[in-house]
């Protein structure tokens, strides 16, 4: 079973930016769209953004897009979230998740993943 490791959390100030980053103990993960999830206190879990396999195609809910951008390095059997223009309300875990799929579609693609979490990474942002 594929293992995941986020990594890369840590302290900001807002405005400022951070570069996650997600391994994995399995080659075949290179074969699934990646997402990326996170948990505010109190919250749900809510899934972010996603990449497709090939990377190709990628996808962001409106209250990231444009200040976070994902990435793969399959070679290095990878996956990035370059954060920037952090802001308070981006404090939680951030966790890596493989999705049922290669493809990364839109919203509806974060709803379909496969239950393997990691023990995630803590983003905090300072005002």
């Amino acid at each position: 079973q594929v293992q995941l490791l986020e990594s890369g959390g840590g302290l900001v100030q807002a405005g400022g930016s951070l570069r996650l980053s997600c391994s994995a103990s399995l080659g075949t993960f290179n074969h699934y769209a990646i997402a990326w999830f996170r948990q505010a206190p109190g919250k749900e879990r809510e899934g972010i953004s996603c990449i497709s396999s090939n990377d190709d195609s990628t996808f962001y809910v409106d209250s990231v897009k444009g200040r976070f951008t994902i990435s793969r390095d399959n070679a290095k059997i990878m996956v990035y979230l370059q954060m920037t223009d952090l802001k308070p309300e981006d404090t939680a875990v951030y966790y890596c998740v493989p999705l049922t799929d290669f493809r990364c579609t839109g919203a509806g693609s974060l709803a379909q993943y496969l239950d393997v979490w990691g023990q995630g990474t803590q983003v905090t942002v300072s005002p």
